[in-house]
């Protein structure tokens, strides 16, 4: 994680200039180390997936981890190009991924809009590439979409935030909203990292705006 000022690039590289692929995937331990279950695919068939990025994985895992209805989560690297990223490419910000968690839940515990308000809640998506002292497009706000109906009711929710956001003199949401292309999964010390280190760092803040969920949710 980053502190202070940098001179990491704040510029998404092309395909030209996007590092190249690895030939092989990073090494992770399959099991929770917090709870126990699959971390991967294949999971329970009654579960969905939702990826979210929102600056440092490390606090935002913990964040999700802790909700009633979330089955396991992991965190990785998405919306990128370069495949099978290490954390050092990723760091690089010559490979176009973010740092995202992904979230394993079960919709009739918690729903997807539940998820985004907390999603929403925990950290300034109006910060572009960077979150806090954490600068680099690693750190952007994201949400990717596994189906059509994530993507409206995500698409409906930064609408939602986005008015409550300027309520309260905040400037314009920069999270990016698209289509889950390809998960890869962080190097196994970074999985569940505050549960094995608890005095780890976690920059996670918030703007203190509320997103209020509707009554069914």
């Amino acid at each position: 994680m980053f502190f202070g000022t940098s001179k990491k690039p704040v510029e998404l590289p092309s395909i030209e200039t996007a590092l190249p692929d690895r030939a092989y995937p990073n090494q992770f331990t399959r099991e929770h180390f917090v709870n126990g279950n699959p971390i991967e695919e294949p999971v329970p068939a009654n579960l969905k997936k939702a990826v979210f990025g929102l600056g440092c994985f490390w606090g935002a895992e913990r964040l999700f981890w802790e909700l009633h209805g979330v089955f396991s989560t992991a965190v990785g690297y998405a919306g990128g190009i370069t495949k099978n990223p290490s954390y050092e490419d990723v760091c690089s910000g010559k490979t176009g991924h973010t740092e995202v968690v992904l979230v394993f839940y079960d919709p009739e515990l918690i729903t997807y809009e539940h998820l985004l308000a907390v999603f929403w809640q925990a950290h300034d998506p109006t910060q572009g590439m960077r979150q806090g002292n954490d600068l680099g497009t690693q750190y952007r706000s994201a949400i990717y979409c596994t189906d059509a109906d994530q993507s409206d009711v995500a698409t409906a929710s930064l609408r939602q935030f986005q008015q409550a956001l300027l309520d309260k003199s905040f400037g314009t949401i920069t999270t990016e909203i698209s289509v889950l292309c390809n998960f890869y999964y962080a190097e196994d010390y970074h999985q569940q990292y505050l549960a094995k280190n608890p005095g780890g760092y976690c920059g996670l803040a918030g703007t203190g705006v509320c997103y209020e969920l509707n009554s069914s949710s």
